[in-house]
């Protein structure tokens, strides 16, 4: 793949290379031990930290016969950046949507407690009596007045 330009989306695209920046992102790992944590050829990981090295995620340090691999994480600021954009639109979408869902509880609420009101209000038709004093509910008469039984 001689000349092709490689980029941070490409490298972190793969979850072999994520872990393997994970990994390196905490100690400084030569080949064979960054290969021994995964199951796939050495190889296979050497291809990895090839294309993780072009893109600038992982600088390959030379000590005796040694290739120690160290992260260089300000890379991913790159792709922080990028995403900082869809943050932003998702974050004013959701407090739209939140205001929206707020605004939609508060007229419900205003209804029902309408709706709760109106049905703790006595009938139209005993209101319009109890208003005007008379009521079909019998009369009480005073207690000391006396029953004529004849």
């Amino acid at each position: 793949m001689q000349g092709t330009r490689r980029d941070v989306f490409q490298a972190i695209a793969d979850p072999t290379r994520r872990e393997i920046i994970k990994l390196v992102s905490t100690n400084l790992l030569n080949l064979n031990a960054v290969a021994d944590h995964f199951e796939i050829s050495r190889p296979a990981i050497s291809r990895h930290v090839r294309i993780l090295s072009e893109c600038g995620l992982i600088l390959i340090e030379d000590q005796g016969r040694e290739r120690f691999c160290r992260a260089n994480l300000n890379k991913l600021k790159e792709v922080d950046a990028w995403l900082d954009d869809y943050r932003k639109f998702w974050h004013n979408k959701l407090e739209a949507l939140g205001s929206f869902l707020e605004k939609q509880e508060s007229q419900e609420n205003r209804k029902n407690a309408a709706s709760l009101k109106k049905d703790l209000e006595p009938p139209k038709d005993m209101q319009s009596q109890t208003e005007n004093g008379s009521s079909n509910a019998p009369s009480r008469r005073p207690y000391n007045e006396t029953i004529n039984m004849t």
